[in-house]
């Protein structure tokens, strides 16, 4: 779909913003440039639309060498949103929204239907915006406008630079959002420019990583986190997101390591006090050795709570639980499979190791993820 080979860009003979730039975006692809500010990202995507010239190497766009194309024409048949969005204020939304499609001639019929078709794929009605005037929509409405007047020519590649950079969290993080539905539905070819790793994460199928004009990794996001390419590109993507060389192996690495437990002759009301005063919704029965015996929820005590005098007169004995040692994957498994809510651990000896639950499992798999702080 779009191919650089050897692509430089050098600026008075010697500074250079470029160097060997080499890859293949297949369509349908999202593809983000990141690196730190004067990288060479915005310089490289510039270059797909002729805003700026190679100094050397080539770019090919479905095969074919943009240098021997019509800078305009070219432009004409490729998306760009940039961050100021620049919609002309003397327009309206649907006149905005159809400045493409009006200058390659297609019919009055065919940009009326375009413009309504795109409003309603971002949720905006198109009775209430089409003759609106960029003046009279928000940040992110105007923001939706830049996107869809992208898209309205239906081009084949899409570029993107810092679309949402000048927009507050919220609003960003709602259009990030959108974007990722619209690309679920119309499988664009995007390249997409930021400087916020945590966008490059959740847009991407695949992210550029770039230092001094040079590629440094490119690699899907998953493998970005697990195995970044070197220091510069672990302190870039940042500790906090980096998955450690940790795996979750055993139900040891999961499990609360002090379950609430009573005896079995323990009172029903005593039992209730426990659950209310640890906050819990079940209690594990054990016996003075430590070894589990059953268990007790609070929806048993409720249904029972007149007729039973202890807990072992409700508890359920038939309790699914794992060993000590049992791999982790396979708790998880049993969990979801069972739709149980907890599963008790236990010794050679039957004793009452830990309890692994839905949370913890979460939260294990978090620090996994993202570190110690995830659990902080």
């Amino acid at each position: 779909m779009l191919t650089f080979e050897h692509v430089s860009k050098v600026y008075d003979g010697n500074r250079i913003a470029v160097a060997d730039f080499n890859l293949e975006v297949e369509a349908g692809e999202f593809i983000v440039l990141i690196g730190p500010s004067g990288c060479g990202k915005t310089t490289t995507l510039k270059m797909v639309n002729r805003l700026i010239e190679p100094t050397s190497g080539a770019i090919y766009l479905n095969g074919k060498d943009i240098r021997e194309q019509n800078p305009v024409a070219l432009r004409r048949h490729i998306g760009y949103v940039i961050q100021q969005i620049a919609l002309f204020p003397n327009m309206t939304i649907a006149q905005n929204v159809d400045v493409v499609p009006r200058l390659l001639g297609w019919p009055a019929e065919r940009r009326r239907q375009r413009v309504r078709e795109l409003l309603e794929l971002v949720g905006m009605d198109p009775d209430e915006y089409a003759d609106r005037y960029p003046s009279e929509l928000s940040g992110g409405q105007q923001q939706r406008i830049g996107v869809l007047r992208a898209l309205a020519a239906e081009p084949p590649l899409i570029l993107m630079d810092e679309p949402f950079g000048a927009l507050d969290p919220i609003t960003r993080e709602n259009l990030q959002e959108e974007l990722k539905a619209l690309q679920a539905k119309l499988h664009k070819t995007i390249l997409f420019v930021t400087h916020d790793m945590d966008e490059a994460l959740k847009l991407a199928d695949r992210i550029v990583v770039m230092k001094d004009g040079h590629i440094v990794q490119v690699a899907a996001p998953e493998e970005l986190l697990r195995h970044p390419a070197n220091e510069f590109v672990a302190s870039f993507i940042g500790k906090e997101r980096l998955a450690p060389g940790l795996e979750l192996r055993t139900v040891e690495q999961v499990m609360i390591g002090e379950p609430v437990t009573v005896r079995p002759h323990t009172g029903v009301a005593e039992g209730v006090a426990t659950m209310r005063r640890k906050k819990v919704d079940t209690l594990l029965v054990t016996d003075e050795a430590g070894r589990l015996l059953g268990s007790v929820s609070i929806e048993e005590l409720n249904r029972n709570y007149q007729r039973a005098h202890q807990v072992q007169d409700l508890m359920a004995r038939d309790v699914p639980v794992v060993f000590e040692g049992t791999p982790a994957r396979e708790a998880f498994d049993l969990i979801t499979r069972e739709r149980l809510e907890y599963l008790p651990v236990i010794d050679k000896e039957g004793r009452l190791k830990g309890l692994v639950t839905r949370t913890s499992m979460v939260n294990a798999l978090a620090s996994v993820v993202w570190g110690d702080e995830a659990s902080a």
